[in-house]
């Protein structure tokens, strides 16, 4: 376990899902860097746990943990690896507690999976770039997505899947969707919060990524490159997406 104590403040665990490319160790100083950057506040406290080489806190520390954020990953969340399979059994206790979750990507898929929904690979392919995500006309009001003045109807945030969500959970609400991913925002109560895309993520990770698949031969040259060159023209909604999983950890209106 890795900790980034800043203070006496809040206290959030990473249950990271991949493990650090060279890219980002190098440049940002690894993910829980990321993460930390994108929704920490001052005087939280972060404990990195690399879920996926199968580290993970202990059962008798869950309650210290004001919230928690499941990272994206390149593995499966349909899978049956150990880990994954450990991962859910976690969630599983972490949503009877009413602990905050935030699910960012596979993050989203595995902790819908956990809690009963359905997840699969997606019918329409990969969904990579900068998207738009619109939220549902006659969703609940939420106070962390309300509490920006003038909260437009849609946002943009960038995407890196081939796998989605088919069927939330039982007591959860779609609250945002796209032109290609049915499911992009899905909330139980308060506590839950499950979104397919980054809010984490800058241009330059991405690109590293798609350059990774590529590599990997998972992707196509030519849509490795018309993908780039759309996301040039395009900027996601960073700043805004960053204050809503802020105001979500931290549990509480914000005036």
């Amino acid at each position: 376990m890795v900790t980034n104590n800043n203070g006496n403040g809040r206290r959030y665990a990473l249950l990271q899902a991949a493990k650090d490319s060279e890219h980002v160790k190098k440049v940002y100083g690894g993910y829980l860097k990321v993460y930390e950057e994108a929704f920490g506040e001052e005087g939280a406290s972060w404990d990195l746990f690399r879920v996926c080489e199968g580290e993970f806190p202990e059962f008798s520390e869950l309650h210290k943990y004001d919230g928690f954020v499941i990272s994206g990953s390149s593995s499966d969340a349909f899978g049956d690896d150990y880990w994954i399979l450990k991962l859910c059994f976690i969630l599983q206790i972490l949503d009877v507690m009413e602990k905050k979750i935030l699910g960012i990507c596979f993050g989203h898929q595995v902790l819908c999976r956990a809690l009963g929904g359905r997840v699969g690979r997606a019918k329409r392919g990969w969904d990579i770039g900068v998207t738009q995500v619109s939220f549902a006309k006659d969703r609940a009001p939420l106070w962390y997505l309300d509490d920006h003045h003038d909260m437009p109807s849609s946002l943009s945030i960038i995407e890196i899947h081939q796998d989605e969500v088919f069927e939330v959970p039982v007591g959860a609400d779609v609250i945002a969707s796209s032109e290609k991913t049915g499911v992009e925002i899905f909330v139980v109560e308060d506590h839950i919060l499950g979104i397919q895309g980054h809010p984490e993520y800058n241009k330059d990770i991405l690109f590293n990524l798609i350059d990774r698949l590529l590599g990997m031969e998972k992707i196509e040259r030519g849509f490795a490159e018309e993908v780039k060159c759309r996301v040039e023209l395009m900027e996601p909604d960073r700043k805004c997406w960053e204050k809503i999983c802020r105001n979500f950890l931290k549990g509480h209106h914000l005036m």
